[in-house]
């Protein structure tokens, strides 16, 4: 893989750009991460696009590893010719990577409790605030086996059982992609610009989403360090920065 601006300057593509491809080099392969906007679909054509080039060992997805066979039925419904109707960008990279080693990066797993509770002890947060980081894991471990419970459902009948509904935006896959890549820069910068402009001091908040992070990072380093060839992560564009600063240091 080239550095970032070259890779992404190699597309003729408007949705495919540095801001959301970032590749960091590591001693044995090389992390490509494709940050995206949840079933927008500039994202998702940005991420067939760019697997159809890379063919990665690997590909690293932000979802929990309980999530990962009902993505996996999600992309094998519809036709070739069409994303998937479900699942977003995540089931349309495990589509775009069939000879690729999916994994999922993101929690509730193991790693993420171990050093979540490890960094509460360790700052001897109040209890307040430790109910309040336990109490906002129960969400996210009930929508994982939920999904694993739909995975199953999907395999043993005829039936597409899915957790959520896609997100609607105001264009679509049919839309040419100068259109889809402006709407998407646009919201992103809408996003940002709401998220910059409220003011929250969510201790509890920040203890989970931080070491989320961390768990994601330590993945991708394992990933980076034992697999020979390179490894594609899609991650939401808003962790894009961190992932690529963390691992670049």
């Amino acid at each position: 893989m080239d550095e970032s601006p070259s890779f992404a300057a190699s597309f003729d593509d408007p949705r495919i750009t540095a801001q959301f491809c970032r590749r960091v080099a590591g001693p044995s392969s090389d992390c490509l991460l494709l940050g995206v906007v949840h079933d927008h679909p500039a994202s998702i054509a940005r991420v067939e696009r760019v697997l159809e080039s890379v063919a990665p060992d690997t590909l690293a997805l932000e979802l929990p590893t309980a999530a990962l066979p009902l993505y996996r039925a999600y992309a094998r419904d519809g036709s070739d010719d069409a994303p998937p109707r479900f699942g977003g960008e995540m089931s349309a990279a495990i589509r775009a990577a069939p000879d690729a080693d999916v994994v999922g990066i993101d929690a509730p797993n193991w790693s993420f409790l171990r050093q979540l509770v490890t960094r509460l002890i360790a700052d001897r947060v109040s209890t307040s605030t430790a109910k309040r980081v336990i109490s906002s894991l129960g969400g996210a471990t009930r929508e994982a086996l939920t999904c694993r419970v739909a995975a199953t459902l999907n395999h043993a009948t005829s039936m597409t059982v899915t957790c959520d509904d896609p997100i609607e935006y105001d264009c679509d896959h049919d839309d040419p992609p100068e259109r889809q890549a402006d709407h998407e820069r646009s919201h992103v910068a809408g996003v940002q610009a709401l998220l910059s402009s409220v003011q929250t001091d969510d201790s509890a908040l920040a203890y989970r989403d931080e070491t989320r992070e961390r768990c994601m990072i330590d993945r991708l380093e394992e990933l980076r360090a034992t697999t020979e060839g390179d490894v594609v992560a899609v991650v939401g564009v808003d962790h894009l920065e961190r992932l690529a600063d963390e691992l670049e240091d």
